[in-house]
């Protein structure tokens, strides 16, 4: 089931005498692939759950269509949408079992949709055993981890066999280990029904690692779409180029000065073709490498050994805040007494972005 929304709007308003209308999603328009799981993400407050709820007809838009294939359903009822939602909460019966939590759904079929006590309970056997709590199926919520609540919220969207499966930060109440086994669960049961997801979160590394698209969202307008490893290489703003990466991406006060890109008095890079003007440079964490010949030239604060990597803490009069952050591999000897440190880049994790507007600059940098 492809989802195209065209020109998606959601205004509510204000709140308080002479209060301004709040646009929660503004003028947004993309298009999800039949059969891919899409991560919508931005941080609180972006719009990303707004979103979720237009498409899935809990909330009304103010303007704008939503389509399901070619199916016009902006204004289809939410229970005839065939749309299967996951709350971030779990939302599951505390008094009924596993079983009959995940049969709910199908006890409200209606005419030729009405299945017979048999095909339900084997449809809500199946629907266990995909997402692996068929041998839960007798308890009640309280007796089950947060884990396994999340699959019963997960099996009881998925046994009515809907068109779309649409996920509201669903890992946000699970411990960091849950979160992680949950969400390569997810994008296992994702690949075996093939059924159109879109999975709402605030966490970048986690959209990141599970979807085949990635929509990133700020104050209720589309920053970029694309696959996740290349918006995070090739961000299309410096917001986009922040938001993803962890640790963040760490930003200096550059500028271009005779076909030079330079951070305070350090010549970095030679640039071509590009004018001479004052630019944000985005130097990501993995692109130092530490050389006592390099071109950058650092006060080093701190040296964090993690197992797989060094982490280097150092300060650059033309950072942005108190202080950057190198990762570099283990295998490599770090001074931790020395007074500077030195590093040369590698020029495809060092983005440079115009002061004006944020945007992208192209520029080759050798």
């Amino acid at each position: 089931m492809k989802i195209v929304l065209e020109h998606l709007t959601k205004t509510f308003p204000g709140r308080g005498k002479n209060a301004p209308d709040v646009k929660a999603v503004n003028d947004l328009t993309f298009e999800i692939p039949d059969g891919k799981l899409v991560g919508l993400l931005g941080p609180s407050g972006c719009g990303k759950s707004t979103v979720l709820n237009l498409v899935s007809g809990l909330l009304k838009v103010t303007s704008g269509k939503v389509f399901f294939d070619d199916d016009d359903v902006t204004n289809i009822p939410a229970e005839y949408r065939g749309v299967g939602i996951v709350f971030q909460n779990y939302a599951l019966y505390p008094h009924l079992t596993v079983e009959k939590n995940i049969l709910f759904p199908m006890e409200n079929f209606k005419g030729d949709k009405k299945l017979s006590k048999q095909q339900m309970q084997e449809r809500a056997l199946a629907a266990a055993k995909l997402v692996q709590i068929d041998g839960l199926m007798d308890r009640k919520p309280a007796e089950l981890s947060g884990g396994q609540q999340q699959r019963v919220a997960i099996a009881r969207a998925l046994v009515k066999q809907p068109r779309v499966l649409l996920m509201d930060e669903p890992l946000s109440n699970l411990d960091a280990r849950l979160r992680l086994q949950t969400r390569e669960e997810i994008r296992r049961i994702q690949r075996e029904t093939k059924i159109t997801t879109v999975f709402v979160t605030h966490d970048q590394e986690e959209a990141m690692s599970i979807s085949d698209l990635i929509i990133v969202m700020k104050d209720g307008v589309l920053q970029q779409t694309g696959k996740p490893q290349e918006v995070y290489d090739n961000p299309a703003n410096l917001f986009v180029a922040k938001f993803l990466g962890t640790p963040p991406i760490n930003v200096f006060h550059g500028c271009v000065k005779g076909g030079k890109l330079m951070l305070g008095d350090d010549v970095i890079f030679k640039v071509k073709h590009v004018e001479d003007q004052d630019v944000w440079v985005a130097i990501r964490p993995e692109g130092f490498l530490l050389d006592k010949h390099g071109c950058l030239h650092c006060q080093l604060q701190n040296v964090e050994v993690m197992g797989r990597d060094v982490s280097i803490v150092a300060t650059h009069p033309a950072m942005e805040g108190e202080s950057f952050r190198a990762i570099i591999p283990s295998t490599t000897r770090v001074d931790d007494e020395a007074a500077t440190v030195s590093f040369v880049l590698h020029p495809e994790k060092v983005l440079p972005f115009s002061k004006a507007d944020e945007t992208r600059i192209d520029a080759k940098l050798v």
